[in-house]
């Protein structure tokens, strides 16, 4: 009897399809959402269909919106710094992977300018190079967001606005697929990024394909050649690391968790947020970190963790390390 009832209410639906040539929606943001793709070539029919499938816009991820509040954010960066520590283990994984796609990262280095061995740090961070599976839809992620919401305050303004950008960056992506949108199932993080690099929607621009013209953010190739990409444009990487201007980055490190652990507000590169908020920067007047502090603050564009950004570098100072004893025993 159920099966019978829902049959019917998605025959009723289809044939109201025809009949939508607007964005009238009883949910502004969806009018919003809707608006922005038809600006962006999408046909009404398609957005509309989008916006009211029950498979889309009727489910919500509560373990997503459980994660997504500030108290689980805090835990989340909390718990980076161990994350980083227990990540150093894999990195003989790390390697592997650079031999496994030397020419794909030949490539990528040639023509992004972003090392190897940091695409392989932030693949290995997100997805332990593509071994971590999700279990969430990303569209169903953000409508959830969209829709409990409530814009008061500066945080859940900008999270409202990140979820209808996402949300339309999916219609998008599906419509020029050619794909239905029950058809469009983008499996994702708890926090609706995508694929080995984990890619949030809204960076679908930056993804490139090692051969063909789709990236497949699924495929190793092709995370790495998107990640490249992201770093070159988005944060100006175009320069290779030096890595004998480095200083002891293992050193650097701990004394950077130590600083963070007793200095509340803390940024490993940063005095102050575009928004006017004060840091106690951990690497202001020292001059023998500026190299490093440069190249953080570009890995800080694919995640605005300091934790995170000087885990990267750590991880892909040690896998260069054991690519360079590597090479010698071999001469």
């Amino acid at each position: 009897m159920k099966h019978t009832k829902l049959l019917i209410l998605l025959l009723v639906t289809t044939s109201l399809f025809a009949q939508y040539s607007d964005c009238d929606f009883k949910n502004k943001n969806y009018e919003d959402i809707c608006q922005k793709v038809v600006n962006h070539g999408v046909s009404y029919e398609y957005a509309n269909k989008f916006l009211l499938s029950y498979f889309k816009t009727q489910k919500f991820d509560e373990v997503s919106w459980k994660y997504l509040q500030p108290s689980k954010i805090k835990y989340h960066r909390e718990k980076e710094k161990e994350a980083n520590n227990v990540l150093v283990k894999y990195v003989p994984k790390m390697v592997t992977n650079l031999k496994k796609y030397k020419k794909v990262y030949d490539f990528v280095e040639k023509k992004y300018g972003v090392n190897r061995e940091v695409i392989a740090a932030i693949l290995l961070k997100e997805t332990k190079l593509g071994k971590i599976k999700p279990t969430h839809d990303a569209f169903i992620v953000f409508n959830t967001i969209v829709v409990r919401t409530d814009p008061k305050t500066p945080r859940q303004k900008w999270l409202l606005k990140m979820g209808k950008t996402n949300m339309a960056a999916i219609i998008e992506h599906c419509y020029k697929k050619g794909v239905t949108p029950e058809e469009c199932n983008l499996p994702s993080s708890y926090a609706g990024a995508i694929g080995i690099p984990q890619f949030m929607p809204n960076s679908f621009i930056y993804s490139d394909a090692y051969k063909g013209k789709v990236a497949d953010l699924t495929k190793m190739q092709d995370a790495i050649v998107s990640a490249a990409k992201f770093l070159h444009i988005k944060a100006k990487y175009d320069t290779l690391i030096d890595w004998s201007k480095m200083p002891d980055i293992p050193k650097v490190e701990a004394a950077w968790y130590k600083y963070d652990f007793n200095n509340e507000n803390a940024s490993f590169c940063y005095e102050k947020s575009r928004s006017g908020k004060i840091y106690r920067c951990f690497t202001k007047d020292k001059k023998e970190l500026q190299y490093m502090k440069k190249y953080v603050q570009k890995i800080m564009r694919y995640n605005n963790s300091s934790n995170y950004a000087v885990g990267v570098i750590r991880l892909a100072y040690d896998a260069h390390k054991t690519l360079e004893k590597q090479r010698r025993k071999k001469r």
